[in-house]
């Protein structure tokens, strides 16, 4: 099966767009551990130590997740790119392995922190958390504050 060209914008076109996208993923990875420890924080201060440590390990957890998540995503784009103009790029199995292996290993951590430092499950599951309301603090910030270079036409 023979594969099909596809042409795509040019790459001085992207620059700009790549650039505000760089900038976003930035502002989640920080915005992530300021959103955890300032709740860790918090925490701490109503004296829920066990909650507060669980919340920072979560959190921490969270902002491991998304640095794999965003290497992993660097690689498809690399290997999608390395293929370009074809309308089905192949993606080695190693790819998919490693961007679906990090769940088992944050899995696994959890399990073991659980079990070994006895902290909440829960607040750790919370501490996770952290990721989803940076990305929406982002997604807002993004939304009253557009960058005019992000936009593709």
């Amino acid at each position: 099966m023979a594969m099909e060209r596809v042409d795509l914008p040019a790459p001085s076109e992207l620059e700009p767009a790549a650039a505000a996208f760089a900038r976003t993923e930035q502002r989640i990875a920080w915005l992530t551990l300021i959103l955890g420890g300032t709740t860790a924080t918090i925490v701490t201060i109503l004296r829920h130590p066990a909650w507060a440590e669980g919340l920072a390990i979560g959190t921490a957890l969270a902002w491991l997740n998304f640095r794999w998540l965003r290497r992993g995503l660097d690689a498809l784009v690399g290997v999608a790119t390395a293929q370009e103009g074809f309308a089905k790029p192949q993606i080695p199995v190693g790819t998919w392995f490693r961007l679906m292996f990090r769940y088992g290993l944050i899995a696994f951590c959890v399990y073991v922190i659980f079990e070994v430092l006895k902290v909440p499950l829960a607040s750790m599951v919370v501490g996770l958390c952290a990721l989803g309301a940076a990305t929406i603090t982002a997604s807002v910030y993004e939304i009253l504050r557009p960058d005019p270079g992000a936009h593709l036409e």
